[in-house]
């Protein structure tokens, strides 16, 4: 019996299959689901019979990112409330990371901004010809600041640039070509292809992969944990502007934002 709101957990060998349960609002991450699935990613650190993880969503999306109707009532809050809210994302996203076993992402579909994260931190992320990338932060007012703490690592620094300050999505095999997806998918869905990868992981020593994990971690660990801190607060720091909040209404409203032009 699932005992989680918005995400369900499934067993079956030693593979965890985490799917995420908003399929209506594109699987858009709320305060609650980043609890249920920071939780799930520790427990798969911490349950030895647990050897390879799945993440994916429900419906025709991976994940649209931060459900913006929570993040605009959130903007309304004080500074320290802003501060504690970007943590939590920091916090499931590093968690996401250092787990210690291999990670596998199932992607259908759009997977951007905070969405495009989860997908692409994952150790492989396996994706179908539909799926689309992107971080549309810039667009609405906000910054793309947690992920691209991870993004300049996975392609570097120029083409990191590239999509965090134009907002464009891009394709699967664009995606595929920068080196941020393992495996096009031609399939209609991703998890069957992600069964196959994680049943052949099965066959490698746990311990092995484990310490592996672990190795590359630690090769990162404290500039990652440096970069997050300070993308923490910037991602607080810009709720407050106008900027922001005309830029959420205007999206939420269906019209182009009216940016105040700097003389």
């Amino acid at each position: 019996m699932n005992m989680h709101e918005t995400i369900s957990i499934r067993d079956h060998l030693s593979i965890r299959t985490i799917t995420l349960l908003r399929p209506e609002k594109r699987n858009a991450l709320t305060r609650k689901m980043i609890e249920e699935l920071t939780h799930a990613f520790v427990d798969c650190g911490t349950n030895n019979s647990i050897q390879v993880m799945i993440l994916t969503g429900s419906g025709n999306a991976f994940c649209s990112g931060l459900d913006l109707a929570d993040l605009q009532k959130m903007a309304l809050q004080d500074e320290s409330a802003q501060r504690a809210d970007s943590d939590r994302i920091a916090t499931m996203m590093r968690t996401l990371y250092a787990c210690p076993v291999p990670t596998i992402a199932a992607v259908q579909g759009a997977a951007v901004a905070g969405g495009m994260g989860l997908a692409t931190i994952c150790d492989f992320t396996l994706a179908t010809a539909d799926a689309q990338f992107g971080y549309p932060e810039v667009r609405i007012g906000f910054i793309p600041a947690l992920v691209s703490a991870f993004l300049t690592r996975q392609v570097g620094d120029k083409q990191a640039r590239d999509l965090l300050l134009t907002g464009r999505l891009i394709d699967v095999y664009e995606a595929h070509r920068l080196g941020l997806v393992t495996r096009v998918v031609e399939e209609p869905t991703a998890i069957e292809a992600a069964y196959d990868l994680a049943e052949s992981l099965l066959k490698n020593s746990p311990a092995s992969l484990r310490a592996t994990k672990g190795l590359l971690r630690r090769q990162s660990a404290d500039a990652l944990d440096r970069d997050l801190a300070a993308a923490a607060e910037a991602n607080a720091a810009i709720r407050k502007t106008s900027e922001f909040v005309e830029g959420l209404s205007a999206f939420l409203e269906k019209r182009k934002p009216a940016w105040v032009k700097k003389p």
